[in-house]
């Protein structure tokens, strides 16, 4: 990767977009430290990510990625993934700000409903709640979303989307998005092709510029 530079403030919401191979996720993957940079640097509040340990890094950040991941155990460990020491009342109130509490107590052992490895007696909607219930109780200031919507149906994409701008407020967001009329409020988009940021800008603005962007977006619409 090369080219890139930007600087996200605390609680925008940071549109990642372009076609398949572009970049997008490897951009992700460097903030997480999964690769390691070569050149340049990236801050969290003027530290150097290389400076810090992952773990401590990765403290920083919560994800909602397309593909949930839930594990053997009751549903009240699995909200408590990255916080094993939270009392049942913090589990509950993430549960509640992911609007996910009222299916747990129609389950029947409420939050204490063993899942399997597979979690296969949940729909792909009470998966992604469940996931996004994690992150309200880890309290991350930083998000990465990738397109957690794209799985289920109309009437919970309405449910999840709105679970997920609560999550989103206040914190800084980097939405991989791969339909543009999700991101049209983004406070900046990235337009990325071949590892590079070729445009950057909000939705009117890069539209205006009638580039790479407007050709995707328009493309989209017809």
């Amino acid at each position: 990767m090369k080219d890139i530079s930007f600087e996200a403030k605390p609680g925008q919401k940071i549109a990642v977009v372009g076609s398949t191979g572009a970049g997008k996720t490897t951009l992700v993957n460097l903030l997480m430290r999964f690769y390691e940079i070569d050149g340049g640097r990236i801050t969290i509040d003027g530290v150097n990510t290389a400076e810090m340990s992952r773990s401590g890094l990765r403290k920083n950040f919560g994800m909602v990625l397309q593909d949930t991941w839930l594990f053997g155990g009751t549903i009240a460990d699995n909200i408590a993934y990255g916080k094993p020491d939270a009392s049942r009342e913090e589990i509950v109130k993430a549960a509640k700000a992911a609007k996910v509490d009222y299916f747990i107590r129609t389950m029947p052992q409420g939050y204490d409903t063993v899942l399997d490895n597979e979690a296969s007696n949940l729909s792909a909607g009470q998966k992604q709640l469940l996931t996004i219930a994690r992150i309200f109780l880890c309290d991350p200031p930083i998000l990465i979303l990738d397109e957690a919507t794209s799985s289920v149906d109309t009437r919970t994409e309405a449910e999840i989307g709105e679970a997920m701008k609560k999550l989103m407020d206040g914190r800084t967001s980097f939405v991989i998005a791969h339909r543009l009329s999700t991101i049209r409020d983004a406070d900046m988009i990235l337009f990325m092709a071949y590892g590079n940021i070729i445009e950057q800008g909000s939705h009117e603005e890069l539209l205006r510029k009638n580039g790479a962007y407007a050709a995707l977006y328009y493309s989209q619409f017809e």
